[in-house]
């Protein structure tokens, strides 16, 4: 019985929290992202936190992402959204991929939601 209350309580979090994201994404900050788009952003955000350089070309070469005539055309999307800026590297030939003050923030309010819904099980 206390396993059952236990995965209850953790997947009650987990819900909160999609709820919560859920609401986010309706702000008018930034303009919505398809789901690909989503996972192209989860992919640039770990890069960042991991210090990694990512640039136009390595995304492409992301087989799980899809074609990557898909990529690029995502990547001009998410650019032309705010999400995403590309800024020159050492090789004129190639673009760094970084995120926006926009895109931060949208991991900001997504961290304030999954703090939320842990606060608010307890």
């Amino acid at each position: 019985m206390n396993v059952i209350n236990n995965t209850k309580r953790s997947s009650d979090v987990y819900l909160r929290f999609l709820q919560l994201a859920d609401a986010i994404r309706g702000l008018p900050s930034l303009p919505p992202l398809d789901p690909l788009e989503e996972k192209i952003l989860a992919v640039i955000a770990r890069a960042g936190t991991q210090h990694e350089r990512l640039c136009v070309r390595d995304m492409m070469a992301k087989e799980q992402l899809g074609a990557p005539a898909t990529i690029h055309t995502r990547l001009k999307s998410m650019r032309a959204k705010g999400w995403i800026m590309l800024s020159d590297t050492e090789d004129a030939r190639r673009k760094q991929i970084e995120l926006t003050r926009g895109a931060m923030r949208y991991f900001d309010h997504l961290s304030k939601c999954m703090m939320e819904a842990a606060n608010s099980s307890v």
